[in-house]
């Protein structure tokens, strides 16, 4: 991957980030192109110094094989997971739309996982235990505000042993304000058993500090004070949608180990699977049957040009089969899994994939024109139960680029269904095996009344 990462201008026509941040090589434009050196607030010497600096600090990371996945918390334009990538390191990135322009737009627009997202009132859209890693440089969250729970929540989606960098001005600096957050922080991590494993300053006087998330719930039952307290697992609620913060620490599995190192994590049982050997059947059913579709239909006799396809979203993603099958090539898939339905999204995230939960009943939490390609496997049938299948579609339209393309799996009367609303919006449609309906946007645009 270059280190200059470079994309056209017109299509984020956005040049405040460029301006606010040009002193920390964040982003330059140069004639028809903005281009990502690798610079940040916290990356002074580059991006590529700050990752080694990270794994010098704590060896037992080893990026890309027992550190897999990755969420970076307010990640500007996400330059950190971006580098990553080339070290089999996939990382979810996530921001709020700020004052800074659409940041999330440019990191999808430079073809690296990401989504809008902030630790608010909510939890964010990810399981229990999903993240082997997770980083925060500079992201503006008030860790310890009401009562500490956004770090409640970023504990509870990091896998037990699994690490949280802060690299923040608490970290390595003495002004007053910096000393008391990190009074409050040393309180809050020690309150929940985090443990600093590292902390340190490199030779631009940046600093960070390591934590590490316990790998059983036993530290929690020896502290003086039971505060914040254990939640009850009778009454704490499972999903992750629409669902306040936890006030209190989500109890660590008893069965815990660390997943297989990347790649045969791809292919292992899944942690989370249940135990019944019916699902480990099914499972590895699944898996087979994702490699034989995607290696003799998909990547041959649909049309598609599989090299100019870099942002996948599956909106259906099940097991997450159909990104394992892809793995072998230059791209990434953000797998959906439905609210409504059976909640598989440990699973994906145990096999080393990224995903989130959503209802396609509603709008999904990205910018228009951000995905190259969308698949679908028999989601439809489901949907239409709720809402009408034009609004997905319509919603599809929004996310897609101009360019990209639909691959949609499913029963012939819904093929005939979607064949005739994707014309409609201009989309040429190709049949294939009565199963598979490939739609290609194109370039056109609704007249507007003047």
């Amino acid at each position: 991957m270059p280190l200059d990462f470079w994309i056209w201008f017109d299509n984020v026509p956005h040049l405040k980030l460029v301006e606010y941040k040009k002193e920390q090589n964040w982003v330059k434009r140069s004639g028809n192109y903005l281009l990502f050196p690798g610079g940040g607030t916290q990356f002074k010497e580059g991006v590529d110094h700050y990752i080694q600096y990270i794994e010098k600090n704590l060896p037992k990371i080893g990026w890309g094989k027992r550190t897999r996945v990755i969420l970076d918390v307010g990640c500007g334009v996400a330059s950190f997971g971006g580098y990553l990538l080339d070290k089999n390191v996939i990382t979810m990135s996530f921001a709020p739309k700020d004052e800074h322009e659409a940041q999330i737009q440019f990191a999808l627009e430079r073809g690296i996982p990401a989504t809008l997202s902030v630790i608010g009132t909510q939890r964010l859209t990810f399981p229990d235990n999903a993240f082997d890693l997770i980083h925060c440089a500079r992201c503006r969250v008030h860790w310890d505000g009401y009562g500490g729970k956004p770090l409640l929540e970023l504990n509870r989606v990091l896998r037990p042993g699994g690490v949280f960098i802060w690299s923040a001005t608490p970290v390595y600096r003495d002004d007053e304000r910096d000393k008391k957050v990190w009074k409050a922080m040393v309180a809050l991590t020690e309150s929940i058993c985090w443990k600093v494993v590292a902390k340190s300053f490199d030779s631009s006087g940046i600093g960070l500090v390591i934590y590490e998330k316990p790998v059983s719930s036993s530290c929690y039952k020896s502290r003086k004070e039971n505060i914040p307290p254990l939640c009850d697992e009778n009454t704490r609620p499972k999903t992750s949608w629409y669902t306040p913060l936890d006030g209190c620490i989500s109890a660590i599995p008893i069965t815990n180990t660390w997943p297989t190192p990347w790649p045969q994590r791809l292919n292992s049982k899944p942690l989370s699977l249940s135990t019944d050997p019916e699902a480990e059947r099914v499972f590895h059913e699944d898996t087979k049957h994702w490699s034989e579709l995607v290696t003799n239909v998909y990547i041959g006799s649909l049309g598609v040009n599989w090299s100019n396809v870099r942002n996948v979203m599956d909106m259906n993603a099940g097991y997450g089969g159909f990104a394992a099958a892809l793995s072998d090539l230059p791209l990434w898939v953000m797998n959906i899994v439905s609210v409504n339905g059976p909640d598989t999204l440990p699973v994906i995230f145990d096999r080393g994939l990224i995903g989130i939960y959503h209802d396609w009943c509603e709008s999904l939490n990205t910018y228009p024109r951000t995905y190259d390609l969308l698949h679908s496997s028999f989601l439809f049938g489901n949907v239409t139960h709720r809402c009408d299948v034009l609004d997905v579609v319509v919603e599809m339209d929004r996310i897609l680029r101009p360019g990209g393309v639909v691959i949609v799996e499913d029963n012939i009367q819904m093929l005939n269904k979607l064949k005739h609303i994707f014309r409609s919006l201009h989309w040429s449609t190709s049949l294939h095996r009565q199963r598979f309906l490939v739609g290609r946007k194109g370039f056109w645009r609704p007249e507007t009344k003047r």
